[in-house]
């Protein structure tokens, strides 16, 4: 019934013990503070650690579908600490959750107003032109599609990019493939019209939760539910928890244009009057996979 009453009338089952982590508390605790903000995000520089720190800063593009604290949970496996503690100057952006006032925005939106603005900021902060990246899930599609985009305008404010589990190329998506024909995107976006032009947080995560049913429902139905136990103190669930609502018309780009019509891999994407073509980028690029990834696959 708690779970139930969490969820506003939908089962919620808890994955995590909710009331045991505390934002920067004893989770998201790396010492940092907002250097920029608009009204789709907010830009966090973290505290040196180390007496001299690298020329070119770092900034990373977590997913707007949950919130920015993925890499930085607790200190011993906080990928944000850890790159403060070798001289990196790192930068986050923290990606509002989204009202209905923001419905009309777009992926391009994001983009511009999103990643250009944060690259902007990071340089008036450093005073440094170029700034490394790192984009993780929808953020590194996200990251590959501006990438794709500034190398048609000439613009080379990126140095390097690292992939975290992100998709370019959506030819083999794996079972979310199940999700993206006419008649589920269509039922998608009334979803979306009857909340006020936004997709609820707790609708994507169902959704990634059913991708690892056993793992991520069924084994928290015997614990909580037949055993009675209660839930762990699992940092991970706690975050993936803690989801975020996206607006309708990025939300609708990504699963038709992506997802449907893998329109950036096959060079048909076209955006601010451009034809993307990923093979205009010429940076360094790192990828890396998740082998047992429900999202993106690694093969």
């Amino acid at each position: 019934l708690e779970d139930i009453d969490r969820g506003h009338g939908e089962l919620s089952i808890r994955q995590a013990d909710m009331n045991y982590f505390k934002l920067g508390e004893n989770v998201a605790t790396t010492p940092g503070k907002v250097v920029f903000q608009n009204d789709i995000f907010q830009l966090i520089q973290y505290a040196p650690t180390t007496e001299t720190v690298a020329k070119t800063p770092m900034l990373i593009v977590p997913p707007w579908i949950n919130k920015f604290y993925i890499l930085d949970l607790q200190p011993q496996n906080s990928f944000i600490k850890w790159l403060v503690d070798q001289g990196r100057t790192v930068f986050v952006m923290s990606w509002v959750n989204p009202s209905p006032a923001l419905k009309e925005k777009t992926f391009e939106d994001y983009i511009k107003h999103g990643l250009f603005e944060a690259l902007d900021a990071v340089s008036k902060a450093t005073g440094e032109k170029k700034a490394d990246t790192i984009g993780y899930c929808i953020g590194g599609t996200m990251l590959s599609t501006a990438l794709a985009l500034m190398a048609k305008k000439g613009d080379d404010r990126v140095n390097s990019a690292t992939f975290f589990t992100a998709q370019a190329d959506f030819k083999e998506s794996g079972d979310l493939l199940l999700f993206v024909d006419d008649e589920q995107l269509e039922a998608i976006e009334k979803q979306m019209d009857a909340a006020g032009g936004v997709l609820e947080g707790r609708a994507m995560a169902t959704t990634f939760n059913m991708l690892r049913s056993n793992d991520l429902i069924w084994s928290f139905v015997i614990d909580n539910y037949l055993k009675g136990k209660d839930p762990a103190r699992f940092d991970l669930l706690f975050w993936n928890s803690d989801a975020t609502r996206m607006p309708k018309k990025v939300h609708l780009f990504y699963l038709r244009e992506f997802y449907q019509h893998n329109r950036l891999a096959k060079g048909e994407m076209v955006m601010d009057g451009e034809t993307l073509d990923l093979g205009d980028v010429d940076i360094p690029i790192f990828m890396q996979a998740g082998e047992t990834d429900h999202i993106a696959p690694h093969n």
